[in-house]
């Protein structure tokens, strides 16, 4: 799953108005941020292995810190509690706190056997939907528009580059989310994990939308 994530992130807006894009892209892709960094540490291993899965070429031999349910759990408790302790918002910190859990829901339909219940678990789980690519564009794409809906609803431009900076945006995820579905293998493990580590751009980016756009209170009750 990617563009799924942040359909999510960006239909949080509807729950908790007053916490930024920018927090809810963190949240929601915090697993997907954080593996590269232990691929380059190797605390986690992948092989490229083209032709696995019909959309993915990538073997996660072991990830069990950045995508055990068990690992989410905690780093979701550990997020939520440090988004309240700053904003003072129990809503914004239970939303927080659900959105780094929620990526491993969200992997669950997509990925091979591979997601571990908790690191050291024997118990891998995974749908396979990956296998098809008709399946994995219509999840993707579906939980993307359902969730730029309900940001649109909610928020408002303040002037033309609160509405540029939220479509191209948009653009660039659907671009990096083709590139990786039909594009070649990346080149090496390591080529990999470097790639990956742009992620951390679109944080920055979501704060970016946000302070250019209004929340419509009335709406968003």
């Amino acid at each position: 799953m990617f563009l799924g994530h942040y359909g999510l992130a960006l239909a949080a807006k509807r729950i908790a108005p007053e916490t930024s894009l920018g927090t809810t892209i963190l949240a929601a892709q915090f697993s997907d941020l954080l593996w590269p960094i232990l691929l380059l540490l190797d605390l986690e291993q992948v092989r490229i292995a083209p032709g696995l899965m019909a959309a993915s070429s990538l073997d996660f031999v072991d990830y069990p810190i950045s995508h055990s349910l068990g690992t989410a759990g905690g780093l979701g408790l550990v997020l939520g509690l440090g988004y309240f302790a700053v904003r003072r918002s129990v809503r914004g910190a239970t939303l927080v706190g659900g959105l780094v859990v929620s990526h491993w829901f969200l992997d669950l339909p997509m990925h091979r056997p591979d997601l571990p219940l908790w690191p050291g678990s024997e118990i891998v789980m995974g749908a396979g939907l990956w296998n098809s690519i008709a399946a994995t564009l219509a999840i993707e794409f579906a939980i993307l528009a359902l969730g730029l809906v309900l940001y649109v609803r909610v928020t408002s431009a303040n002037y033309h580059i609160g509405r540029w900076a939220l479509w191209a945006f948009i653009g660039v995820i659907v671009v990096f989310f083709l590139s990786g579905t039909f594009g070649p293998p990346p080149p090496s493990e390591q080529a990999l994990a470097v790639g990956g580590l742009a992620l951390w751009l679109f944080v920055p980016w979501g704060y970016w939308i946000d302070r250019h756009r209004t929340v419509r209170w009335a709406e968003s009750r």
